[in-house]
């Protein structure tokens, strides 16, 4: 069996001790696997589901030539002098849901409204502003409209036999709503994947317990848990586990035999309680604990298994995150949330990045990625503009509260001067 410290190995850039970003990155898409299980769901319950196979198209859409606006509809043979004015008869009317049935003649033309079936032998519309109608007689320039114009195809939105929506894809609101014009009222979906976490630390108290002196209120578990649910994956919160080394692979045991991806916060740096990395080695597989990242230095990515060592009973996926809050949050969306895309079956799309010119000076030492919040906003002109939100330190959530956007400052990458480009990764869609 290949162990991950094996293959990590072999990655360009490999540093146990301090592991470039994108190495990281590397290494952890390359061991995320999809989960295979598959169910039909009612489309009602597909919002954010991962399509598991391709949605074809049962029949043309739309289904039949239709008009593209409300006007009249002709032949547009009718158009051959450019310069004349044409005067056609109106034939009769036709509505969405009811067509017009009869023949049409070249001197004639149909009423019709938006999303009306187009009358046989008709292939132009004039939109209803550009006529003047007297009685059942309409007349209009010939150079106001052109042939063809103002009519949708048959199959021109989807085909027959066509890939509607490929598998991979996370369903919106829009792809609901394509589903059901197709006619098809169940999706095939991947099973949601499973995440159990929890947080380490003698000083963690959950919600309601009193805080003694040295306490501080456990955070982390409510900010995965909100991050884990904004992906539609399936939670197990395993509370506060205390520094103990029975308590903790207890706990992880229990978490990689019920999920596909465990998480913890804290315990993963060089402290001396600091237990959970030294315990996902003994029963489990380390590829890298320290990251070249700020925040998020103490960082550690694996496997566990449920049974006595590796390779006996179930295997998860293991992060564990450092213990500072921001860096928890960091951590997730710059290393965790693609493995988890492609761990939920779904087709990973980079996060888009806007250049945004830096308001202030921004310290920077090269040779670690550092993601720093800030507040992003544009000018009159459309340029964006950024400036940091204060204190950077990790321990300082309000930051993220504040911020709207990560900037995002490469690994070579020194100080920023103010009026220089930086990229940016915003919030929106994203926390």
């Amino acid at each position: 069996m290949t162990t991950l410290n094996e293959f990590s190995n072999c990655v360009a850039q490999y540093d146990p001790h301090a592991l470039p970003v994108t190495a990281a990155q590397a290494i952890v898409r390359q061991w995320a696997t999809p989960v295979a299980a598959v169910e039909r769901v009612p489309l009602h319950d597909a919002l954010d589901r991962v399509l598991a196979e391709d949605i074809v198209s049962p029949s043309d859409v739309p289904a039949h030539d239709n008009s593209a606006m409300d006007g009249y509809a002709f032949q547009s043979a009718a158009l051959a002098d450019a310069s004349a004015t044409v005067e056609l008869t109106v034939a009769g009317k036709a509505l969405a849901g009811h067509p017009f049935g009869g023949a049409v003649a070249l001197t004639q033309c149909v009423r019709v409204m938006t999303g009306a079936c187009m009358p046989a032998g008709c292939d132009t519309v004039v939109p209803q502003e550009r006529v003047t109608r007297s009685g059942e007689t309409v007349q209009f320039a010939a150079s106001a409209v052109r042939g063809g114009a103002n009519r949708r195809l048959a199959g021109e939105d989807l085909a027959r036999g066509s890939a509607a929506l490929r598998a991979g894809r996370i369903l919106r609101a829009s792809d609901l709503g394509l589903i059901a014009s197709l006619g098809i009222g169940e999706v095939p979906v991947r099973r949601r994947l499973r995440a159990a976490f929890f947080s380490t630390g003698d000083e963690l108290r959950s919600l309601g317990e009193p805080l003694e002196p040295g306490c501080v209120y456990d955070s982390n578990r409510h900010t995965l848990f909100a991050m884990l649910r904004r992906m539609n994956i399936d939670t197990l919160d395993l509370g506060v586990v205390r520094d103990q080394p029975a308590a903790l692979e207890a706990a992880l045991r229990s978490a990689a035999a019920s999920a596909d991806v465990v998480l913890t916060s804290g315990g993963v740096s060089v402290g001396e309680a600091d237990f959970t990395k030294q315990l996902v080695q003994t029963f489990g597989d380390v590829a890298f604990w320290t990251l070249a990242m700020r925040p998020g230095r103490p960082l550690a990515f694996g496997r566990v298994w449920s049974g006595d060592r590796p390779g006996l009973g179930l295997p998860a996926l293991f992060f564990g995150l450092p213990g500072n809050p921001v860096a928890v949050m960091v951590t997730f969306y710059q290393i965790v949330r693609e493995a988890l895309l492609v761990m939920s079956g779904a087709t990973s799309q980079p996060v888009p990045l806007l250049q945004a010119a830096s308001r202030e000076v921004i310290r920077k030492r090269a040779g670690r990625t550092e993601y720093q919040r800030g507040v992003a906003e544009r000018d009159a002109r459309g340029q964006w503009h950024v400036t940091p939100t204060g204190s950077q330190s990790s321990g300082v959530l309000s930051s993220m509260s504040e911020a709207n956007c990560f900037i995002v400052l490469e690994h070579e990458r020194a100080d920023v001067a103010p009026g220089e480009n930086v990229d940016i990764m915003l919030f929106d869609g994203l926390i």
